[in-house]
């Protein structure tokens, strides 16, 4: 048997038509792809994190139901006691999770575009997924198609960023409201980008007993440990768990991060200063001739370029050190656009002096 025979023969079809995701070599490079926090912790706070890291039990199996990060989550987001949380590693465990636990050929709903991973994990498990097109002004959900496609593909799970990956921006939030009144399963708000909107659907728990809130440390600051969480019910955490792998958040990470969240302070200072930096980012961009900004609630903007001139403006601006992320190949409303993660002061001038050149160089 040849090799393409072999490959063919065991891995299913769904599998065989995928692409791999492909994360981008930044070295060298201002990192400014990834929507990360740009920010690192001061000495003082990492001395004390050393003396919590030294006692780590490296030789034994982390504490499989993480019960001390579990207790600082609920805390940190208030959540009544009648509700569970679920930990991933990073938020692509729990939408793997999700997807796992749906009969064989459910349908899967999100708009479009949206985070690739919704698909990505769906197309993997042989789901069928369904986008559904946000409006093209402003990127904002169309709701009736939404409900359209609802009621015809009666999916049992929708995701809705919030705020949307890449777009952006916040959905309308009475279009969520009508989305799980009349979604028939369960309805999963991504909030992964929460710290930078100031908007949450978390109390709305209590309303609705087929929401899930879903939210990571990873856009906080704390992209390295890989941890995402959800939150709901307790009866559909229950069931969630049977899949979940046991000690799938290791030691590491669970001392970590209870660390970290004891010491908010720290990150709500950097989102405020992201914040701010992203107002400048895109004051400036509109200033330029050609580029269209779209506004933002998340730690990124996206951005459109004149016609047919993202792949070289992307191309000359990572020529002058600077990676950003080109959107244009999705094509649809993408086309034409770039993102740009919000990073320091002086990487966010790097970038916009790039953007200028590229522009000068390239279109004018």
């Amino acid at each position: 048997m040849n090799k393409s025979s072999l490959v063919s023969s065991v891995f299913r079809k769904e599998v065989l038509a995928m692409a791999a995701y492909k994360v981008a070599d930044a070295q060298g490079f201002i990192k400014l792809d990834a929507m990360e926090n740009p920010y690192t912790w001061p000495e003082d706070i990492k001395i004390k994190w050393f003396e919590h890291l030294k006692d780590c039990q490296l030789n034994r199996y982390p504490d499989p139901e993480a019960s001390q990060l579990v207790r600082s989550i609920r805390a940190l987001n208030k959540l009544p006691e009648a509700f569970d949380i679920l930990l991933g590693n990073g938020s692509d465990e729990i939408i793997q999770v999700l997807l796992m636990a749906l009969p064989e050929g459910a349908s899967v709903l999100a708009p479009a575009p949206g985070f690739v991973m919704y698909k990505q994990i769906s197309d993997c498990l042989g789901l069928n997924y369904v986008g559904v097109p946000v409006l093209t002004d402003g990127f904002d959900l169309d709701l009736p198609a939404m409900l359209a496609a609802i009621e015809k593909h009666q999916p049992l799970l929708i995701f809705l960023a919030y705020p949307n990956n890449p777009t952006s921006n916040l959905f309308n939030a009475d279009a969520i409201h009508e989305i799980i009144k009349a979604a028939p399963g369960l309805v999963v708000v991504d909030e992964a980008y929460g710290p930078f909107a100031n908007a949450s659907f978390i109390d709305q728990l209590n309303q609705y007993e087929n929401l899930l809130i879903m939210r990571t440390v990873s856009k906080l600051g704390l992209a390295g440990l890989r941890l995402g969480y959800v939150m709901g019910q307790s009866n559909i955490i229950e069931q969630l768990n049977k899949i979940r792998l046991p000690y799938n958040i290791n030691c590491l990470t669970q001392v970590t991060a209870d660390f970290a969240l004891a010491n908010s302070d720290m990150f709500d200072q950097q989102t405020k200063t992201i914040c701010e930096q992203r107002a400048y980012v895109f004051s400036e961009l509109n200033k330029l001739d050609g580029i269209v900004a779209y506004p933002s609630a998340a730690n990124f903007i996206l951005f459109k370029v004149p016609p047919n001139k993202a792949a070289d403006i992307f191309l000359s601006i990572k020529q002058q050190g600077v990676l950003i992320k080109n959107m244009s190949a999705q094509g649809g409303l993408l086309s034409d656009c770039l993102r740009v993660t919000i990073g320091k002061p002086d990487e966010n001038q790097a970038f916009l002096e790039a953007l200028r050149t590229s522009l000068a160089e390239l279109v004018i």
